[in-house]
This record gives C-alpha cells, structure tokens and sequence, in this order.
C-alpha cells in the first residue's frame, strides 16, 4: 500500500503496508519505572458477573490496572508539569509526523552539578548535534545503545537512567523539533529534587503554558531498524489525562 504525501512543497513515499512498531507491549512483566506496582489484568469477578470464559463467563472482560507514567509507552503533555491540568486528549490533535531515528551511546557525565554525578550517563548535545546534522524534523527519535531485548521487561526504578543534559534539550528545542521520543523511563535524572530541567526546557514553563509539544518515553526501537528518515504516527489512548499509552508507528521513507 503505497502512498505519496505532499509535506511543505515536496512529497513523501512511504508504504503503508510496512509499518514499525516501536511501542513497548503492556502485560504484567513489561518494563516499569518510579516504584510503581506490576501492572495487574484481572476479570471482574463478582456476585452477578464472571469476567473469564475460562472460569464460566461468557466473555472475557478485565479491569487493567496501570500508571500511564511508571509503565509502557506513554506520551505525555506539559501538563506532567504544570499546575494547570491538561489533558494529551486535548493537546494532541495530529498524528502524523516527519522524524528522524538517532542512535546515541551515552557516555559518562564530566560536570558535576547539583543533583548530579561523575557515575552517571548522559545523552550531550553534541552526540545529538552530530547524529542530527543539519536535519530539522517535527519528531527526533532516540534509541539508546547498548540496545538489548530486556529493556522491554527491565524495573528502572533505583537505576539511576541515561538522561538528557540541560544543554542538549536546549539544543533539541533550537531545532524547532515538536515531538521528542525516546526509550528511557524520562528526559530527566531520576533523582534530580523534583527539578525535571529537561522537561521544563523542552516545554517553555512556566513561561509557556500552552505547548502543543509532547515527550514519549518508554519505547523500543529493534536493531534491525536502520537510523534515517521517517513518517511517524503518533496515536494515543482517549484519556483526558496529562498523558496516555502511545503507540508510535514508524513507515520509512523512500525516494
């Protein structure tokens, strides 16, 4: 299923049939961050209803217990920030994105300031400079090396995480760029005294409290995907909620 989309004067070819996953799957052992409690699927099983076919019921119907932040592949909007609550339902309202897919080995941190660590790793702005080049796309995607399986079940919690220096998402909103995806459990340092630089950065807060700008964390990227150009789509659940389970999906593009 081909298909040609006219994006600021020039066009875009991609196939419609071969779409790229790079969404984490939801399920009890699924990668989890910020001390959260295992996500739990469960029947509703009660004096009227059995939720299991399994057990009798005519259907299966589970209530999902979950944190949008602490489990799988979320996006998120300023709100995760600000006092104001607003909703990615409302925030959200295109999907589909020229980006670019950057792989970065983060290296260890030399400056040590406060909240931070000679032992932690770090994404710089001139590992993103170098990997983006001049390229200014709506969406930058981030894939973290080394790059194993079990970042898909991984509990970040206590781990101290790669993050993004303050300089590197400054850069990162120099290029204009919308939506920042990446596979990291957050922007930030985990432990950092509830200052969140990166995202107050990337978002223009408080001085800005409209940005229809987003961050998703928590995704997968395989290996067998090449770094380059692509047309992402960014869907989300309905929640009226600061974020939402995403499930971003990438289509290469060609010439």
């Amino acid at each position: 299923m081909l298909a040609t989309i006219e994006h600021f004067n020039s066009n875009i070819k991609v196939d419609l049939s071969k779409p790229i996953d790079i969404s984490m799957p939801m399920h009890p052992k699924s990668a989890s961050a910020w001390y959260v409690d295992p996500l739990r699927i469960e029947p509703v099983m009660n004096q009227q209803f059995t939720g299991s076919v399994e057990k009798g019921g005519a259907v299966n119907f589970r209530n999902i217990f979950f944190n949008p932040h602490g489990h799988g592949t979320h996006t998120e909007t300023v709100g995760h920030i600000s006092k104001e609550i607003l909703s990615i339902n409302k925030v959200l309202k295109q999907f589909f994105f020229t980006a670019e897919l950057i792989t970065i080995t983060p290296k260890k941190n030399t400056v040590v300031q406060e909240f931070s660590s000679l032992d932690d790793t770090i994404i710089s702005k001139e590992q993103i400079d170098a990997a983006l080049g001049k390229i200014s796309p709506e969406a930058l995607i981030i894939r973290t090396m080394p790059n194993e399986i079990d970042k898909l079940t991984k509990n970040y919690s206590g781990q101290n995480s790669t993050y993004l220096t303050q300089d590197a998402m400054r850069f990162i909103v120099s290029k204009n760029i919308q939506h920042l995806l990446i596979d990291l459990p957050s922007v930030d340092r985990e432990l950092d005294g509830g200052k969140l630089n990166a995202h107050h950065i990337f978002w223009n807060y408080p001085a800005s409290k409209d940005s229809k700008k987003t961050i998703t964390e928590f995704i997968f990227v395989s290996n067998k995907v090449a770094d380059g150009s692509y047309l992402l789509n960014l869907t989300i659940a309905p929640f009226e909620n600061d974020a939402s389970p995403s499930k971003p999906i990438l289509y290469k593009i060609f010439n």
